[in-house]
């Protein structure tokens, strides 16, 4: 078998496994003075810190390392990485230790604690790419820069709203769109009527200045119909959030969702796509039903269900149309807490990936790479191994699939088990468990032993999925992946059997992700 036969088979499956999940956005997130290093649930995960987080409003403790409780924007500015302007920061998270020591640098004083469980350093991030300067007028209407969120408003158009009810909402969302200070570098606003059937009224990129938002939310027409709020969830999780119709990529994507009374329809499905495609959804109930009117109500849990989670956060009651405006600004702080987002993580773009390919006569990818946050690496191995790129070396989409192609052909026998452990070692280190997947792709038995190293690199929150091919035997495919093997280790005769695996790969890594997390 040709070299190059062997291996295209293989770069198509890591392409298209690699294209589903994804590198490392280049986009920051954005954070508050106040955001602590046990907030961010990611190791190396770049933030955006905003201006002016001194001493009198953050609390660090410790000096070089700092205790995870510590304000990440705080430690930067002590650090040295950040000026008194802020910008971006790259947080690596680290094991607890004893005696953070304090320091006075750069106006903070930093704070001695005795012990602490976890701990985070930081380095400096490569600089965004600029935008064009603004003219003084642009820069006057830019945005809320706290608030760098995409929002999908869901409204109410049905009969039971009526048409005095539904001016009155208008009302609500004209009010909380100018609460949020929408802009070119703040939120952005799009909108769906529910009814019989949704209805897209504009995008997010339509109007991204108050005065266009106002105008295009007062010309809003009453529809009538059913209160179809499934199906509103549903199309506004499929359609609305592309980058085509103007998401921003590394941008928080919220849908409000705005019910007068209860639905017609079932939001739980729905509502479940909108979870797993990264959308937070928060539903604003208006008018609850009475006691005497709960008969009519299809499934009294629709507000527990429809939600990103069922904490509290992201449900939201108003009793009466008539008396909104004390909710508006509540309501827009409520979305605006980017810490608070937890639907923004995703299987999609919360996962490290780990290809170990056999590259002794061998082989080798749906998942996105995605716009916030999951990262992929490869080794591949024969007798010996080599770190072809690590889960932190490519920015984006299009640098991991160059790296890819670039990867040049081994040869040699087959060490799975060695190669396992050196992964582990080597391309997982200091990454926390729960989020972490390795998928082993080989087409020949291994020389050594596969089931000591794969225990191993298991106890350290390592997920394995096992992808035999030819000759690989599947007593080894067994031994290598996690539990149940059965859904953890898949084999194929044929090298192009491979791409029937990868939506099966998809599916088992964000059910993994789920349960874990």
């Amino acid at each position: 078998m040709s070299q190059l036969s062997v291996l295209l088979p293989l770069t198509g499956l890591f392409f298209l496994i690699s294209s589903t999940f994804g590198s490392e956005s280049s986009v920051a997130l954005p954070v508050s003075c106040v955001t602590r290093g046990a907030d961010l649930m990611e190791d190396g995960l770049v933030v955006l810190c905003p201006p002016d987080c001194t001493q009198g409003r953050v609390s660090v403790f410790g000096t070089s390392v700092y205790a995870s409780i510590s304000s990440v924007c705080g430690a930067a500015v002590h650090r040295g990485v950040l000026g008194p302007s802020g910008g971006s920061v790259r947080v690596n998270k680290l094991h607890g230790r004893q005696n953070y020591m304090s320091s006075f640098a750069h106006g903070i004083q930093s704070q001695v604690l005795s012990r602490w469980t976890a701990s985070f350093s930081l380095t400096t991030a490569k600089p965004a790419k600029k935008l064009k300067k603004p003219s003084v007028k642009k820069a006057l209407t830019g945005g809320n820069k706290d608030c760098q969120i995409d929002i999908a408003m869901v409204i109410d158009s049905s009969k039971n709203i009526g048409k005095r009810r539904f001016n009155l909402q208008k009302n609500l969302i004209s009010k909380l769109a100018a609460m949020l200070k929408v802009g070119p570098t703040g939120p952005h606003v799009g909108l769906i009527q529910a009814s019989d059937s949704p209805r897209t009224e504009f995008l997010l990129t339509n109007y991204t200045q108050p005065k266009g938002l106002l105008f295009a939310i007062k010309e809003l027409a009453y529809l009538g119909g059913d209160t179809n709020t499934g199906k509103a969830i549903m199309h506004t999780a499929e359609t609305f959030f592309s980058q085509e119709n103007g998401a921003r990529r590394g941008h928080p994507r919220v849908m409000m969702v705005l019910v007068d009374g209860w639905p017609s329809d079932d939001l739980e499905q729905a509502a479940m796509l909108a979870r797993e495609s990264g959308i937070n959804v928060f539903l604003v109930s208006v008018a609850r039903p009475a006691a005497e009117e709960l008969t009519m109500v299809r499934d009294k849990d629709f507000m527990k269900k429809a939600v990103c989670k069922d904490n509290g956060f992201f449900s939201y009651l108003i009793t009466s149309w008539f008396s909104t405006t004390k909710h508006v600004k509540p309501l827009a702080q409520k979305l605006c807490s980017l810490d608070s987002l937890l639907c923004s993580k995703t299987c999609y773009n919360s996962v490290n990936i780990g290809f170990l390919i056999d590259g002794s006569s061998s082989e080798s990818q749906n998942f996105d790479i995605s716009d916030v946050g999951a990262r992929v690496g490869a080794v591949q191995f024969t007798y010996d191994q080599r770190l072809e790129f690590g889960l932190f070396d490519h920015s984006d989409k299009d640098e991991t699939m160059n790296a890819l192609q670039r990867i040049p052909y081994m040869s040699g026998g087959t060490a799975t088990g060695a190669a396992i452990s050196y992964t582990t070692q080597n391309l997982f280190r200091r990454m926390g468990p729960g989020r972490n997947f390795l998928i082993v792709v080989t087409d020949g038995q291994s020389y050594d032993d596969v089931r000591l190293p794969a225990i191993a690199a298991k106890k350290q929150g390592i997920t394995i999925y096992s992808v035999g091919v030819a000759w690989a035997p599947l007593d080894d495919l067994k031994s290598m992946s996690s539990e149940p093997k059965d859904t953890h280790s898949f084999f194929t005769r044929e090298f192009t059997g491979l791409a029937e695996f990868i939506p099966l790969l998809v599916r088992g890594i964000c059910r993994d992700f789920t349960e874990n997390n």
